[in-house]
């Protein structure tokens, strides 16, 4: 037996043995490969996906043999996975797949997208933006990745660093602090990592940075190399609340920066954070003690302090987003859904279900807003002062008597405030002011047609609770009497009016345990203006009564062919009616009161299906005639396969339009597959979009877009990092509040037929002639929802519940008046692009 120790001898030149054959290893891999393939032809993925992974990891070199049957059978695998709900092993499998294929840009984007339908944002947007760095003209890839930048870099980092008068008095306050004494800074929330440049580049020595999002910290990390500041600079991918002294900062600093603030002020964290910055991370503040001690052995914030403000306001938009408006849609009754309601309402009692504001920008409404009192003050809050930080959620509720100066119906109080970045600098985020920041919006749902009067005096408690900022209209005082909200109209409105102390401690109890046991449903705000959208209602419901005359008619006549009247009663199978829309609809309910219809509703949530099971017993629905499909599929993938299969559907309503203003992810395919699932002379609805757009010049929208211009911001270099998240199309606008000018007239774009797919295309050419000269920067466009030959409803209409979209040009073209322009408008996955060039 040779030595197993001993070296082999060789000569000078060095030969390349052959490598011995394993039968073994080769049986083995013979073996799996065979059962992978039989596997996969009996779709058994899941052994299959097994059974390839053994053969490419004792194999490599049966990669690029292997690779499309491998891929396959990883997507077929993931779709079980993910609708088993084992989310756990779906991202096991896809971690296994480019463990072997890590440049594969196929498996890479399939990651991306089970990532961002769990929420994973971040991540996904990483697995995307490998995907386009390995294939940059990979659509798929491209189209994800532009979806999910809107979520992980939102469009008010690029108006903030639009916003030169914003920037530079950041930059003042900070150079002024710094050149004072403050030179180890900490930047909060640091975002593209403007706010720490600016503090080195005003001679800080030492500046750390913290940002939770993966994918603001990768680009702050990337700006500061880029800039030269990285030297001396340290970005931490972590909230600010983990950071300890020494292990994360080797010691306290004398200057935090931030600007995590929402329109609500507090929203982001800010008092919760500059506790513990104050408690953990900064000298201690200034005293009269250490006032005329060096600056640097004390601490301080930027901003200062803060002012905040509000008034009360009429405005239809936030009235028909947050309580129901109409008292019947489609011609049924909503007097038994009172209890209807968005998820947005504030009280003085903090409350998990509920966000106690929502955000607008009043100057960009449509139909406006009216002040119905004036702007007053409603706190004040100093961030260098940490006692009064901590005792801001145990501050007394604050009760404010506000004196009505203008008659009109309280839909909401509209808060803004003042920054004080130091004593001398200070920014506003009010209603007047063009800057990044929109308005936090308090609606009121308690009153109904309820109007304040000039001389009334409305009362609104004012707290802190939970660190969140919290006003809540509670009564108005009228004639020295107090009306709680919640009760108009009242008795006390007339003028025979004698108080009753009995009658109204007991209507106090009453309405006391009214509350407390009142069934609530929310709606989200989009929902809620769907249900007060009468005009889009009615529209369906007479499209829908005559194609179910129609059925019915040819029914009747198939059932009996040769005409004859019969002196039977005639009694026809029920027409079987789908509805799929997204989220809360009452299509559904409107086809189910038809009689002889069976209608299946999309609606997921119990509540809801409960408010319109309610519904459809008061409006005298036949019992039955309602079904909810998602509690009779058996299988969560054939979401147009009927519970009941011995016959097919005689209409299907698909929800065609996002509510931000987009065509729905797979229309055309869900249209498809409904087209096959109907009865001859079965309907879609709606059977047809029509796009249409106009050429705009709107600075408006590039500014929401990209970061501008060719001079660096505050002379740093930042825009070529953020701008690779900027997405071809502007979502959730509203065009009739644009500014902008017209250089077109409204064009027919694209035509979208959901009842033939011959008459579909996949790209259209468009010739546009401009009407004024100008810049071509944006193209807005919106639809046409064709329910039947005759009927139609506009997205633009003023008051739809869409709101509309524009393609923005990358590089605005200079037009002459009586130019002819050239559109191409192509669909791609339900997804608009529109290219614009001069016709040549």
């Amino acid at each position: 037996m040779p030595n197993a120790s001993a070296k082999p001898k060789h000569s000078g030149r060095r030969t390349r043995r052959r490598p011995r054959e394993d039968p073994a290893r080769n049986e083995l891999l013979a073996s799996s490969l065979e059962s992978a393939q039989q596997c996969l032809f009996s779709q058994d993925y899941g052994p299959a996906f097994v059974h390839y992974l053994v053969v490419l990891n004792l194999a490599p070199e049966f990669k690029d043999f292997a690779r499309e049957s491998f891929r396959f059978t990883l997507f077929k695998w993931a779709e079980e996975l993910d609708s088993a709900g084992r989310i756990q092993d779906l991202f096991g499998c896809y971690e296994q797949a480019l463990e072997l294929f890590p440049a594969d840009e196929l498996i890479l984007n399939s990651m991306g997208e089970h990532l961002f339908r769990m929420g994973f944002r971040d991540e996904a947007a990483g697995h995307f933006f490998k995907a386009l760095k390995l294939k940059p003209d990979f659509p798929e890839a491209r189209e994800n990745f532009y979806r999910v930048a809107n979520w992980l870099v939102e469009r008010w980092h690029f108006l903030m660093l639009n916003d030169h008068g914003r920037n530079r008095k950041y930059q003042q306050a900070i150079q002024k602090a710094v050149r004072g004494g403050c030179n180890t800074v900490l930047d909060i929330g640091t975002g593209t990592g403007i706010l720490g440049m600016c503090a080195k580049k005003a001679g800080a020595t030492e500046v750390y940075a913290c940002e939770l999002s993966k994918t603001m910290y990768e680009l702050a990390c990337e700006v500061v190399a880029a800039n030269g500041m990285d030297e001396g600079t340290k970005i931490l991918h972590m909230k600010s609340l983990e950071m300890e002294v020494p292990k994360d900062i080797p010691h306290r600093v004398s200057l935090v920066v931030t600007e995590t603030v929402d329109a609500g002020l507090f929203g982001e964290g800010i008092i919760e954070s500059l506790i513990h910055a104050w408690h953990h991370l900064l000298l201690p503040p200034q005293s009269g003690e250490t006032a005329s001690t060096d600056p640097s052995a004390t601490g301080r914030v930027i901003p200062a302090r803060a002012t905040v403000f509000a008034m009360a306001v009429e405005c239809l938009e936030i009235r028909r987003h947050n309580k129901l408006c109409v008292s019947e849609v489609g011609g049924l009754s909503l007097a038994a859904a009172e209890q209807l309601r968005s998820p947005v309402s504030c009280s003085t009692e903090p409350d998990d279900s509920m966000e106690p504001y929502t955000t607008e920008r009043l100057s960009r409404l449509p139909g406006g807003y009216t002040a119905l009192t004036e702007p007053f003050t409603v706190l004040h809050i100093n961030f260098n002062h940490v006692q009064e930080l901590e005792g801001l959620s145990s501050r007394p509720v604050q009760r404010v008597r506000l004196p009505v100066v203008r008659e009109g119906e309280l839909d909401a109080l509209a808060v803004w405030f003042q920054l004080h970045l130091d004593e001398e600098s200070s920014l506003s985020t009010g209603p007047h002011e063009d800057t990044c920041w929109e308005q936090a919006i308090y609606p009121e749902h308690t009153t109904k047609g309820f109007l304040l009067k000039g001389g009334d005096e409305l009362i609104v408690e004012v707290s802190c609770r939970d660190a969140y900022l919290r006003l809540c209209s509670v009564s108005v005082l009228r004639a020295g009497q107090e009306i709680r909200l919640g009760t108009c109209p009242d008795p006390r409105d007339s003028d025979d009016f004698v108080p009753n102390v009995e009658a109204e401690l007991c209507s106090a109890l009453a309405s006391l345990q009214t509350r407390q046991h009142q069934d609530v449903c929310m709606l989200e705000c989009s929902e809620m203006a769907l249900l007060n959208n009468s005009d889009y209602h009615r529209s369906f419901a007479g499209a829908l009564s005559k194609l179910i005359s129609r059925l019915k008619s040819q029914s009747q006549s198939l059932q009996d062919p040769s005409g004859v009247p019969s002196q039977e009663p005639f009694t026809a199978d029920p027409l079987y009616i789908l509805d799929v829309s997204e989220g809360f609809s009452m299509l559904s309910l409107i086809a189910a009161s038809h009689g002889d219809v069976k209608a299946y509703s999309s609606v997921e949530k119990s509540k809801q299906q409960e408010v319109l099971e309610h519904l459809a017993r008061a409006n005298g629905v036949p019992e039955g005639s309602l079904e909810f499909w998602l509690n009779h599929g058996e299988d969560e993938q054939g979401e147009l396969q009927r519970p009941s299969r011995e016959k097919l559907w005689s209409a299907i309503f698909l929800d065609c339009v996002e509510t931000c203003g987009l065509v729905r992810q797979k229309l055309m395919e869900k249209a498809s597959l409904a087209r096959c699932l109907l009865e001859c002379g079965g309907r879609v609805f709606p059977h047809k979009l029509m796009m249409f757009g106009v050429l705009v010049e709107s600075d408006t929208l590039l500014l929401e877009s990209a970061v501008q211009g060719r001079e660096a911001t505050l002379g740093f270099d930042i825009a070529p990092f953020i701008n690779q998240f900027t997405v071809p199309v502007h979502v959730f606008l509203d065009f009739s509040t644009l500014a902008c000018r017209h250089l077109s007239e409204p064009t027919e774009l694209f035509v979208l037929d959901l009842m033939d797919s011959d008459a579909n295309y996949d790209e259209r050419e468009v010739q546009v002639q401009s009407t004024l000269s100008g810049r071509i920067t944006a193209v807005p466009f919106w639809y046409d929802i064709h329910l039947d030959e005759d009927t139609r409803v506009s997205t633009l209409a003023p008051n739809s519940h869409w709101k509309q979209a524009a393609v923005v040009l990358q590089r605005p073209l200079e037009v002459m008046v009586g130019e002819t322009v050239r559109l191409t408008v192509k669909l791609r996955n339900s997804s608009i692009s529109i290219e614009v060039r001069r016709d040549e």
